[in-house]
């Protein structure tokens, strides 16, 4: 970029003020500030769009709703005109993130690394403008870089520096390995600012060591530095743990409109207003609006709903997301949703535990006695409480919890 203006001031307008809050908002912190603050404003003046780069991993094929807090911020960004570039990071998946880890991260396999990165580009698309978004593979100039590039590479970095690094740091502290490889990925991350002259990096609150890590290589390779944005992991269902599969507190990208819906609804009132912030398309003065309604006296009801069918279309579509409230609402009347599993089974008379873990409603007979303990079974709309109950021949309409229904035909 042309030098005089990466030095020149602009002014600072109200379009420019309000990107900065569009920027911020939900955000954990933005560095540095001045900086994007002034790459806004070179942008507003000179009717060059900024380019906003964020690199994901694909080293899972599940992906929830707490992974899309970056590409929401993302799509906000797009939606101002900047450049997005969505960076599938198939080169660094194969070293592995060592961010927060206190063992080696197992690498994957170039066929695991294809397939996930498939599923990771399918969910993009649905949050970002696709025919706006600049996708790009790591490996595109990772491949080429050979053993003499990624020397000079590594020169451009001390030991003592990485070092700082709270999870190495740790590590070496506790006696545990580090396998030198693991040097390397802040490294290749960094190098993908440079390849791609971002002018501003997301990524997760615990990413922050290796977007700084790209501040340092675009300025050892005579480019104006990127401005980083972290953003906060968003809490679960229970409003208390960051949302993780493994703790079975989460939204998946690809769970049924239904399940979807609900699990929205199952969210508390303050938690709400936090994923209006982080996972809304509303704009901010909306939401405040949303807000002060409901503070004189609205019913919170209405804004989840809201919320549910505006993150159910997001991954389906309107019509689904209709169908999902008309489902819940049916639900919390006590109705029997029409579209539930036929399931066929034999063995009359057949005890209620077994029968619920021959029609997927519990995984074990353990599991179905407890779930009738704790009230949550009932047979043709009746609680059962019977662990000994045994069906005879015959159609019945069995429900586990709110959510779990099937039709089942006993022979």
């Amino acid at each position: 970029m042309n030098q005089e203006l990466v030095t020149k001031k602009f002014p600072v307008t109200d379009a420019v003020r309000e990107a900065m809050a569009v920027s911020l908002r939900g955000a954990e912190e933005l560095l540095p500030k001045e900086d994007w603050e002034q790459k806004l404003a070179r942008s507003a003046a000179t009717g060059v769009p900024l380019r906003i780069k964020l690199g994901l991993d694909p080293t899972a094929p599940d992906i929830h709703i707490g992974h899309t807090v970056v590409l929401n911020k993302m799509r906000q960004l797009q939606d101002l005109g900047h450049q997005v570039i969505f960076l599938i990071g198939d080169f660094t998946s194969m070293i592995g993130d060592p961010s927060g880890r206190n063992t080696t991260r197992p690498p994957l396999t170039a066929e695991q690394i294809k397939a996930n990165a498939e599923t990771y580009r399918a969910q993009a698309d649905k949050i970002l403008d696709p025919a706006k978004t600049e996708l790009r593979y790591n490996s595109e100039w990772s491949d080429p870089l050979g053993a003499r590039g990624m020397i000079q590479l590594a020169a451009k970095y001390t030991v003592a520096r990485m070092m700082e690094r709270d999870d190495f740091h740790k590590r070496f502290t506790e006696g545990r390995p580090i396998s030198i490889h693991e040097f390397l990925y802040p490294l290749m991350q960094g190098y993908d600012s440079v390849a791609l002259k971002s002018d501003l990096e997301l990524g997760g609150t615990d990413q922050k060591f290796n977007l700084l890590m790209g501040r340092h290589l675009q300025q050892e390779y005579g480019q104006e530095p990127q401005c980083i944005l972290t953003m906060p992991l968003l809490e679960g269902l229970d409003g208390v743990e960051k949302m993780s599969k493994s703790k079975g507190n989460y939204i998946g990208v690809t769970e049924e409109p239904n399940t979807m819906f609900a699990k929205v609804m199952s969210i508390s009132d303050t938690l709400m207003w936090r994923w209006y912030t982080l996972l809304s398309f509303r704009s901010q003065a909306e939401i405040e609006k949303l807000k002060s309604e409901i503070d004189g006296g609205r019913n919170p009801r209405d804004a989840k709903v809201m919320l549910a069918k505006e993150i159910t279309a997001r991954f389906h579509d309107a019509a689904a997301a209709e169908g999902a409230e008309q489902d819940f609402v049916n639900r919390s009347k006590g109705g029997v949703p029409d579209d539930i599993p036929e399931v066929t089974l034999s063995g009359a008379p057949l005890g209620i535990a077994q029968l619920l873990k021959q029609a997927g409603l519990a995984p074990s007979t353990s599991e179905a006695n407890r779930l009738i303990d704790g009230g949550g079974v009932r047979v043709d709309s009746s609680a059962v409480s019977d662990k000994g109950l045994k069906l005879e021949a015959g159609k019945y309409v069995v429900q586990v919890g709110k959510r779990k229904f099937a039709r089942v035909t006993l022979g």
